[in-house]
């Protein structure tokens, strides 16, 4: 949830190392992460978090869900497991061709 920090802001005086590329700010969000940091009570600690995505998405400053479609093919004889979570070649020292 630190992407969404204000000091993670990205910018010239962190050389754009920042982890929160979209440079959103929110006190009451700092705030929330801050007293998430020092719960020790998981029960409160997970409403602090709850809290803080509920305010990223409330604010509509993160869409929570993108469709990338994309289409993937092999040669017949190929085995190659794809996945639809990384990219294409991800496996590539597992392909095999049948013979």
């Amino acid at each position: 949830m630190n992407q969404f920090v204000s000091w993670e802001a990205a910018g010239r005086d962190n050389k754009w190392q920042g982890r929160n590329i979209s440079r959103w700010r929110s006190e009451e969000y700092d705030k929330t992460y801050r007293a998430a940091e020092a719960e020790l009570d998981p029960v409160k600690r997970s409403a602090h978090f709850i809290r803080m995505n509920d305010l990223v998405i409330a604010g509509r400053h993160i869409i929570p869900v993108v469709y990338r479609p994309r289409v993937s093919a092999v040669a017949a004889k190929l085995n190659a497991p794809l996945s639809g979570w990384d990219n294409d070649l991800w496996n590539l020292r597992d392909w095999y061709k049948d013979a």
